[in-house]
């Protein structure tokens, strides 16, 4: 079996700045699935994130949304460089994001790292698995 398509759902307090937020980083909107009380943001042409409103995301669970203090999910992207990688979490910080940890260079694969405007963890990666060391 093999999935098609990704579509992550994350409740968030102001559909507009988020919005705003990703689209400053470069990526884009699917209009088509998108109102006042969401907004997809196009990873690539099979990976989504649906922003929701915490009162929209609360029709979809029965579970609270969280407050902001815990962390429920960490989500990791790769892209194709280490300078595509710092130019994303650059950008988020300079509209918003805060640091999550400094960069970690492990020789195969870079990772960089913040929480965005609604608190979500998102690590951003580069590998090379051609480079990757050899298990014993």
């Amino acid at each position: 079996m093999k999935i098609n398509q990704i579509y992550v759902n994350l409740p968030v307090k102001d559909i507009q700045k988020t919005k705003e937020f990703w689209t400053n980083l470069g990526f884009s909107v699917n209009d088509q699935i998108s109102d006042e009380r969401a907004v997809c943001i196009i990873l690539n042409d099979n990976s989504f994130v649906m922003f929701i409103t915490e009162e929209y995301f609360q029709t979809f669970s029965e579970r609270p949304v969280p407050n902001g203090d815990t962390t429920q999910v960490l989500i990791a992207i790769g892209l194709n460089s280490r300078e595509e990688v710092d130019q994303v979490v650059n950008a988020a910080v300079a509209n918003g994001a805060t640091q999550h940890e400094e960069p970690q260079d492990y020789g195969w694969m870079y990772q960089n790292s913040f929480w965005d405007i609604n608190g979500h963890g998102w690590n951003v990666t580069f590998a090379d698995v051609s480079q990757m060391p050899s298990q014993p």
